[in-house]
């Protein structure tokens, strides 16, 4: 293991743009199938896996959904969330913030509340025996109507106190935050915090569309905001974190080659950057995979990395003291870390 891998791996950081569904590794996707009795159309583990090459967003979206077919049962959710945080105890992740897709299930006919209890025992299993500690996202398909959306927030309500936040994902591009404005007041009544998925495909205004009408705390993805420089002063004065998915990026060809990305502009001009893995089992890596691929490619200095940590940590949705607690520890391991 190299220096620089030990140090990512042991600095303490969050996840906070991973959707659990896409962490379904094409080895879990046939043993589910197995005992489901499920039909796959790829004849092998390697013949999928081959499958993940991507011109654009819909293009993962459609294998994306066509794995998710193989998530049936609350012992379905379980284990893939357990996977998860199993290699995210392996790889320094201290606290994870998840998104999960309920419409993606509910149109197939599987229960809601069978996918949040299998999702949430995971996690609570993760706390407990992990110390990996939680939060949960519930994001709505943009690509459907805001009708739908409205019913599915309807539909959380009586697990209210499993749920943080609200977001918003699926096909960019055609489906702007404002589509679902009546549906985000809705739920800051109810008191959930909201996030959304804009500025990867979509343009800079509809950054401004979820700042504006969904009045999110964070923007997921966000790397078209360096198109408008009002934006990005706005971004910086403000602080709105920014989840950035380098390896998603390049794979969805946002960006062209990761050398080529502007996470470290942005790091530069003082806004809140995180790295995160998106849908690491599509896009070729987990969160110490994305630190360290764009850490290589940026010529990132330890300082930058550890920035990158503690950003994490400030634009989660912990505690205040709890932060505090992360920050120290931080602190205190690179302090104590040999120098390169």
């Amino acid at each position: 293991m190299s220096s620089l891998e030990a140090f990512i791996r042991g600095l303490p950081k969050a996840e906070l743009h991973l959707h659990i569904e896409g962490t379904l590794e094409p080895e879990m996707v046939f043993q589910l199938a197995r005992r489901s009795g499920v039909g796959l159309r790829y004849e092998s583990v390697a013949a999928l896996r081959d499958a993940y090459q991507f011109s654009d967003l819909q293009s993962f979206l459609d294998i994306y959904y066509l794995g998710a077919e193989v998530l049936r049962t609350q012992q379905d959710f379980h284990a893939l969330t357990w996977a998860y945080l199993l290699k995210a105890r392996e790889q320094g992740i201290v606290h994870v913030e998840i998104f999960f897709d309920p419409q993606t299930h509910t149109a197939r006919g599987v229960c809601f509340d069978s996918v949040i209890a299998g999702i949430w025992q995971a996690l609570e299993d993760g706390r407990n025996q992990l110390g990996i500690t939680h939060r949960l996202i519930l994001c709505l398909l943009r690509h459907l109507s805001a009708e739908a959306a409205m019913d599915t927030l309807e539909q959380a309500l009586p697990h209210r106190e499993r749920i943080t936040a609200l977001g918003l994902d699926s096909s960019e591009a055609g489906h702007p935050p404002a589509k679902f404005a009546a549906v985000f007041d809705r739920a800051r009544e109810l008191g959930f915090l909201t996030v959304a998925h804009a500025g990867e495909e979509g343009p800079p205004a509809y950054i401004v569309q979820a700042l504006d009408l969904l009045k999110v705390s964070r923007i997921d993805h966000g790397v078209r905001s360096e198109e408008d420089p009002e934006l990005i002063a706005r971004l910086a004065r403000e602080q709105i974190p920014l989840t950035i998915c380098p390896l998603s990026n390049v794979k969805l060809k946002v960006f062209e080659r990761l050398e080529e990305h502007n996470l470290e502009r942005l790091l530069d001009r003082g806004l809140c950057v995180t790295v995160n893995s998106d849908d690491p089992a599509y896009f070729g890596g987990y969160l110490l995979e994305n630190y360290l691929a764009t850490a290589h490619a940026l010529s990132l200095s330890r300082a930058q990395i550890v920035q990158l940590a503690r950003n994490s940590i400030t634009a989660s949705f912990l505690a205040p003291a709890d932060k505090q607690a992360w920050l120290h520890k931080i602190e205190s391991f690179e302090a104590n870390f040999p120098s390169p």
